[in-house]
């Protein structure tokens, strides 16, 4: 019997089961018909009182250096497990360093986080696709990698195909080795962005929170622009604050608790 607690941020929903992490058994737990259901599973060890060691496997049974959302998700967890209060903050160790998400307020099964995301690296990159079409991007690392795509319109289409279409060959391109999350991103104004999202070993998603960062990063780093910035993703709004390129990233944004269960 696997116990285990269910979360989303923003539409992003997430496993959360305690002990070593375990792929076949994300595979199992995230399938939409046969299984419980979800983008991943976050495999919690406790090191504290409200510390935790958590390892991320995505529903396709992939390893990723660290999520967002799901992060905040599991911050969620232990934050109503041991009755963390407004103001004080959750510890989280992962693959990409250790996240402190400092809790801002609590409502219901409803928590929103402050959480720190690490000094983002930016970089221009190139790539040619299969049938000779070379795309311009922003390569950024959140502690995992993203490559960001500016768009002119609210399909998100670009290089005459739609978003899903590109993000998935470009996912898999080899000029990424480890693969690699594809974000499509069009500027609203100043202090505003909408995005999609293909998230590697997902596929299209509601939203991401490392892909918020990127996106914001690249945002700022190319194109100038406010250093706060509300994110608009399918599932939700987050906001991202970069005092400066060699300052640590700052993502605001909620996770909710769903349920807990049991599953075979």
């Amino acid at each position: 019997m696997i116990r285990f607690a269910k979360a989303h941020a923003c539409g992003n929903d997430f496993l959360i089961v305690e002990g070593e992490c375990d792929p076949e058994l994300a595979v199992r737990l995230c399938a939409r018909n046969s299984g419980v259901g979800a983008d991943g599973v976050e495999f919690l060890k406790w090191i504290g009182e409200r510390e935790g060691r958590i390892r991320l496997a995505n529903a396709d049974g992939s390893i990723a250096e660290i999520s967002g959302n799901g992060t905040r998700c599991v911050a969620a967890w232990i934050a109503h497990e041991k009755g963390v209060p407004a103001g004080e903050s959750v510890a989280l160790e992962t693959d990409a360093g250790q996240r402190e998400c400092r809790l801002v307020s609590v409502e219901g099964h409803r928590f929103e986080f402050a959480a720190g995301m690490g000094v983002p690296k930016v970089g221009d990159k190139e790539i040619t696709l299969a049938d000779e079409t070379k795309v311009k991007g922003v390569a950024v690392s959140t502690g995992n990698p993203h490559f960001v795509i500016f768009v002119e319109d609210g399909s998100f289409g670009s290089y005459g195909r739609a978003w899903q279409e590109l993000g998935r060959e470009i996912c898999t391109h080899a000029a990424f080795p480890d693969e690699t999350n594809v974000e499509f991103v069009r500027v609203i104004d100043t202090y505003h962005i909408e995005i999609r999202i293909f998230e590697r070993g997902v596929g299209p998603t509601t939203s991401s929170g490392t892909g918020t960062c990127a996106t914001a990063a690249a945002r700022i780093a190319r194109q100038g622009g406010s250093r706060h910035l509300l994110v608009r993703a399918p599932g939700g709004e987050q906001t991202v604050d970069w005092p400066s390129e060699r300052a640590e990233m700052i993502l605001t944004g909620p996770a909710e608790l769903i349920c807990t269960g049991e599953a075979w």
